[in-house]
């Protein structure tokens, strides 16, 4: 990294996470010579959101043949025993179109998916350390490894290791990163109204502008705002806890809009939220517990309110497709907070990484009242309610099982093993994974909501990623955007692991596009 950031770049990107990184690279190989990346925080929060992720991407694939090549972790004895089924164009599409209530624009959603596969080999080949997801994506069943919710990939040490990569990507390719340099203004040429530098705050307080040849915007969403959060989210989300940086503030956009007429498009009432550590810090992650905080095993417990009130399917669809979506059903709940209730049946299947002792606090009794009792002491507020809802629920599974004899548990598929019976069916069914909360001891854990980014961005050409323009309706020459930023891709829900993979399929054609201008 250089001591001074340079007068004039040819690209420079704004956002030094996954999007942002993947936009340098593509622009150096692109042939730009002088690409540059700033970053609002200081060195110690580099990373962004993508820091904090798991580091899993979604891809079209054609099975464990067309995965081996790229991953570090399967050794031949290990692959003979892998089930992954191929992961289709048309299997991401219907997943896409599913959870998003077939709001996704039709040609953003398409260019992420058929460019994913060339994207994530792109990245390995350029020095990404992919792995199969086994600790997060895979079950061993019977002796067989069965990886389940159309994901499979992540790379090695998650978000981190991500981050670790592409730092060594850039030094190597000759990118600069400029820490604690916040972008203020994008300078417009009058006659052509193309962008033709950026002003930047500096770290000693001084303003100066970079003359750029081409500016890709890759600074997050506005998930670290209250203030916005609660302005485009609604009531309670000003106290959601923030699962990553408390640098994505939503600055970006607004100086997109307020500078270049950016349009605006996607879910700005939506976002990603997530079942979170109640104990976590509340307006920043935590940079060595991570992902850690999330508490996504609720699949294989239920999940009740502080009145002891069960309030979302539970087994409604694999956890890729709900999780992002529960942890605003968690936020509305009152005191924003629920318990996660769990007994030793499945207590072992649990991801030891999200649920071991020093990261989350467990409430644990030998006895179902002692546990409600216990849960009293953490906020559960009528524990007759949650003695009441264990107790029907229960039954409810026990009759299932008496008219399914055949039926059997298996957390690798929607397995069918349900609350849903003709004669004790409950009102909140839980549909798939339903066992009885029956065997000591029992486990419970405190969670609330934990934003992870916001869906609400700018109009980008699906082909270049440029920011459109709200005045011509017609891309603002010299300017691009990536990730977080782009709109109209997820709303209401995501299929979990599209983000990384969205942020570089756009970063990548941003930085293709932009450096077409200046090469």
């Amino acid at each position: 990294m250089l001591s001074q950031i340079p007068d004039q770049a040819d690209v420079l990107v704004i956002g030094g996470g996954n999007a942002g990184f993947c936009a340098a690279i593509s622009a150096t190989d692109a042939g730009a010579k002088r690409v540059i990346i700033v970053d609002s925080c200081p060195e110690d929060w580099a990373g962004g959101n993508t820091y904090f992720t798991a580091g899993a991407f979604r891809t079209v694939h054609g099975g464990l043949s067309d995965l081996l090549p790229i991953v570090n972790n399967v050794d031949r004895q290990t692959a003979k025993k892998i089930d992954i089924s191929p992961y289709t164009i048309m299997d991401f599409s219907d997943d896409l179109k599913r959870v998003t209530g077939g709001q996704s624009d039709s040609e953003l959603s398409q260019a992420l998916i058929h460019d994913s596969n060339a994207t994530i080999k792109w990245l390995a080949q350029h020095g990404v350390r992919f792995q199969l997801s086994f600790n997060r994506q895979a079950y061993e069943i019977n002796g067989r490894v069965q990886f389940w919710g159309g994901l499979a990939l992540k790379t090695e040490n998650g978000g981190k290791g991500l981050i670790e990569d592409y730092k060594e990507i850039a030094k190597r390719l000759g990118i600069n990163i400029f820490f604690s340099h916040t972008a203020s203004r994008l300078v417009v040429n009058d006659a052509t109204g193309a962008v033709q530098a950026v002003e930047l705050c500096l770290p000693n307080g001084q303003k100066k502008v970079i003359q750029t040849g081409a500016a890709i915007l890759a600074a997050g969403g506005f998930e670290a705002n209250p203030r916005m959060r609660a302005q485009y989210l609604g009531p309670y989300w000003d106290v959601a806890k923030v699962r990553g940086t408390p640098y994505n503030q939503g600055a970006c956009l607004e100086i997109a809009i307020r500078d270049v007429s950016a349009k605006q498009a996607g879910n700005w009432s939506g976002c990603h939220s997530v079942a979170w550590d109640a104990n976590a810090p509340s307006h920043e992650g935590n940079r060595e517990v991570s992902n850690e905080f999330t508490k996504s095993g609720y699949p294989l417990g239920i999940m009740v309110n502080r009145n002891g009130e069960r309030f979302v399917d539970e087994g409604l669809d694999m956890r890729n497709y709900t999780y992002a979506i529960f942890g605003k059903a968690i936020l509305n709940q009152p005191g924003n907070i629920a318990f996660q209730v769990y007994d030793s049946q499945t207590i072992p299947w649990l991801r030891l990484e999200e649920y071991r002792d020093g990261i989350v606090e467990k409430i644990t009794a030998a006895t179902l009242p002692e546990l409600v009792d216990q849960c009293v002491h953490h906020g559960l507020t009528n524990p007759y309610n949650l003695m009441d809802t264990i107790t029907t629920y229960n039954e409810a599974v026990i009759q299932h099982r008496q008219e399914n004899p055949a039926a059997s548990w298996n957390p690798a598929v929607k397995d069918g093993l349900s609350t849903l019976s003709r004669i004790a069916s409950l009102p909140l069914a839980k549909s798939n994974w339903a066992t009885t909360i029956s065997k000591g001891p029992f486990l419970a854990v405190k969670v609330t909501c934990g934003i992870t980014f916001t869906f609400g961005g700018l109009t980008v050409d699906p082909e270049t990623a440029g920011v459109i323009s709200s005045a011509t309706n017609k891309p603002v020459p010299g300017l691009y955007c990536a990730g977080e930023m782009v709109g109209g891709l997820f709303y209401d829900n995501y299929p979990g692991g599209s983000g990384l993979t969205s942020g570089a399929v756009f970063g990548r054609r941003a930085g293709r596009a932009a450096a077409a201008l200046v090469v």
